[in-house]
This record gives structure tokens, sequence and C-alpha cells, in this order.
């Protein structure tokens, strides 16, 4: 998710205009039915995509809907927002549902790992709030990064306690319907690698432990690329999928990110190790970029672009 502290480089404004360009006939050929590729994969929209645009959540559902995405991640605030101000989140779920469009994940930060143990307590019953509003829109998941024990001078968490801890926010999704994910941040000093989520996922003694990943945190946290071809499809449906610039780890930041194909991560590698665990069942890429020019762009064309940048990517892997 989000390191504010490192500022965005090195986004080329060309590939990116190329990238509108192919977006816009990509996604005008699946609109219309939303399966978003007849791969392995369900391709995804994250809403931080488009969160510059400061759009509201149904408009950025009808964003996600004209482009041509199979899946969603809305962020938990919006949908709240979207609740108070009148807005029918069942309404918007039928919608997302009506066109094809699954909410997969969704986008929340309560402090569910920390320490202290009222500050938990608390976040729980925040999680708790947060699942029953993105149940009401049909989701299926939420993410649960370790915010409150991410800054750089947080004390480590003990793969017992985090396992614990992730076990009882399970319980909690098992209550609501909608499930944790144990969100890998890299730039974090608790859950900053993928073998240390799936050392917690393991730990914690639940059947539905999941974990979710992200192409960005994989390098900023220092996890080998192939550590993805461990992940069956029983312990991670969805993947963050972006690239990034040869920045070194210590500096890149959230707003680095960058479209599919414009930077060197090895994308063909991870899809392929993704794909190779997912038996009967298609896996969910999810794109999440904090990336200013696309901010500055129209929702709809940013979208686009970054649907026909995933599935180059894709074609690119399976083909």
């Amino acid at each position: 998710m989000v390191d504010r502290h490192v500022t965005r480089r090195g986004v080329v404004s060309g590939a990116i205009g190329a990238a509108v360009f192919a977006g816009t006939r990509a996604g005008d050929a699946r609109a219309e039915k939303n399966t978003s590729g007849d791969g392995p994969f369900i391709l995804g929209l994250n809403m931080a995509t488009i969160r510059g645009q400061k759009l509201p959540l149904d408009e950025q559902v009808t964003v996600a809907i004209e482009a041509g995405y199979g899946a969603i991640e809305p962020w938990v605030g919006d949908a709240v927002k979207f609740k108070e101000s009148g807005g029918s989140l069942e309404d918007l779920g039928k919608r997302c549902a009506d066109h094809g469009v699954r909410v997969t994940g969704a986008i929340g930060f309560a402090k569910w790992i920390v320490d202290d143990a009222a500050e938990r307590a608390r976040g729980l019953e925040q999680m708790k709030r947060e699942m029953a509003v993105m149940g009401a829109m049909g989701g299926e998941r939420i993410a649960a990064p370790p915010i409150g024990a991410h800054k750089a001078d947080a004390p480590k968490i003990s793969i017992e306690a985090a396992a614990e801890r992730y076990h009882a926010l399970l319980e909690v999704g098992g209550e609501t319907g909608v499930m944790p994910e144990l969100e890998v941040w890299g730039f974090s000093p608790n859950v900053t690698t993928l073998g240390e989520a799936l050392h917690i996922a393991a730990a914690c003694g639940h059947r539905e432990a999941h974990v979710l990943s992200d192409v960005y945190h994989l390098y900023k946290g220092g996890t080998p690329s192939q550590a993805v071809r461990l992940l069956s499809a029983t312990a991670a449906r969805t993947i963050h999928i972006n690239d990034y610039p040869a920045i070194d780890r210590a500096t890149i930041g959230d707003g680095d990110r960058l479209l599919p194909g414009e930077g060197i991560a090895p994308l063909t590698q991870i899809l392929r190790d993704f794909a190779a665990n997912a038996g009967e069942s298609k896996r969910v890429l999810s794109l999440e970029l904090f990336n200013k020019k696309l901010w500055s762009m129209p929702a709809l064309d940013a979208a686009k672009a970054g649907l026909a940048a995933m599935q180059r990517a894709v074609d690119a892997a399976m083909g």
C-alpha cells in the first residue's frame, strides 16, 4: 500500500500516452461482458489507480465497468462515504454483479496487529464494521496490512504473536463472511516479505488464511520474485500488479510504481508462476498504482490504459 515518505520518479509520459490509445481499443472490446481476459486471470482494478481523480464510489464503479474490468478492489473509506451520502451499497453491488464485475477485495487500515491490547481490540471492531460495509456490496475479501506496526521505528512483532492476532482477525471474518488477506508491505518492519507473510499464515492455524502480495512490495521488501511460485490458489487469490523503474529498494516509493511493461519487474516470470498454481480457478490480477501521471488523466482513460497494459503483460507471459 502507501509509503508516503518517498516522492514519485521516472514516469515516462510517452509510454503512458501510448497505453491510453491501446487501452481505449482494448477496453471497448471487452466492455460488454467484462470477463477481462479469457486466460487464467481475472483482470481487476484497485481503485488506488484512479484515486487521484477523487470520484465517488459509484463513479469509480462506472469507470471500471466501462473500461472492461472483471473485478474491483474499492477503498473502504470511499464505501463509507458513499453510504453516508445516501447511496445503497447493495444496489451498487448488484450493478457490479449484473456487469460481471466481482468485488474481490477491499482496502482498509484497521490496527489489528499492534501490541497494545486495547488498540488491537478497537482495530478488530473497526475491521468488523469495514467487513460489514464491504459485505453489503458483495465483497469477498479485505486487505489486512500491518498498519500501526509499519513505521520504521515500530517494534518487531514475533511470528507467533502475529499469527495469533491474524487468527483472531480470521475469526471475525468468519462471522461477517468477508475474509481478511494478510498483506505484504515491503517498507514495513513487520510482514515485510512474502516469506514472513506465509510463515504467519501457516502458523495461524486457520484454514481461511490468505496472503496478498504486490509486485512492487516484493521488490521493496527484498522478496525474491521466484517465491510467487509457492502461492497456491488456496493461499492467495489475488496479487497486486504494477511495475517499477530501476531505483534502489531503499529509496523507491509507492509513487514510483509504473504500468505493467514500463519498468524492470520480472512480470513474465511472476505471471507464469502465479498462473501455474491456479488449478481450476481463475486468479485475480488487481492493478494498483499511485501514479500521479495517471491521476492527472480522465479516470476512464487511465483505467483503460491500465487494463491494456495488464493484458499485454499477460499475453506476453502466457502466449
